[in-house]
């Protein structure tokens, strides 16, 4: 099959994200604390320190507001066909698994298509999860500046159709502490590890 050269370019930008990733990995895979995370340990890494964008409602949310509770941060769409509605899944799976310990889990979506993504679509969507989990939509410059401090990777990709695309993206969960630092890097498809990394964390490590 020949492909067009937006593909191929698309191929190539997803495959420098790939690399990225696996730098990331071996630069920070258990540094700085005694966690025995089954995830990428970030603690101690310079980025990452948070988010400032409003929710579906309008109001404006930050990191610092769901402190006390351990925050798992994930950036993705809602036509997303499989690698967004699993997490959200596992996500909600292994809230609910906790217990009353689960009240201390607080989930955080931030579209990276905010173009189709409307207020109410993503609260619509994410109510199919969990009705606590929380959606953030900013302006396209403002999903930018939020991706970037968590160097993920986004793009759109041409579809079958004129005018139709999908998005690449980085396909992975950020958990945070209950004090707002950024602890763990957990790959996609990894739900038993998303689950044992945030009961560590309740744990206190």
């Amino acid at each position: 099959m020949k492909l067009d050269k937006q593909a191929v370019i698309g191929i190539a930008l997803a495959a420098a994200a790939l690399l990225a990733g696996l730098a990331l990995f071996v630069v920070n895979h258990g540094r700085g604390s005694d966690a025995n995370f089954r995830g990428a340990d970030l603690t101690g890494v310079t980025w990452g320190r948070g988010f400032k964008m409003k929710d579906v409602d309008g109001r404006e949310r930050t990191l610092e507001q769901f402190r006390g509770k351990v925050v798992v941060l994930f950036f993705g769409y809602t036509q997303c066909p499989d690698v967004c509605p699993t997490t959200m899944l596992e996500l909600a799976q292994a809230k609910q698994a906790l217990g009353p310990a689960g009240d201390k889990v607080q989930g955080v979506f931030i579209t990276v298509d905010p173009e189709r993504d409307t207020a109410p679509l993503l609260k619509a969507y994410l109510a199919n999860f969990d009705p606590s989990f929380v959606a953030l939509r900013g302006s396209a410059d403002e999903t930018r500046v939020a991706a970037n401090e968590f160097k993920v990777y986004y793009a759109k990709v041409p579809g079958s159709q004129p005018g139709s695309y999908t998005m690449d993206h980085t396909a992975a969960s950020f958990i945070f502490d209950a004090d707002g630092r950024l602890r763990v890097f957990e790959k996609y498809g990894k739900g038993d590890d998303l689950a044992a990394d945030i009961k560590t964390l309740l744990d206190g490590h």
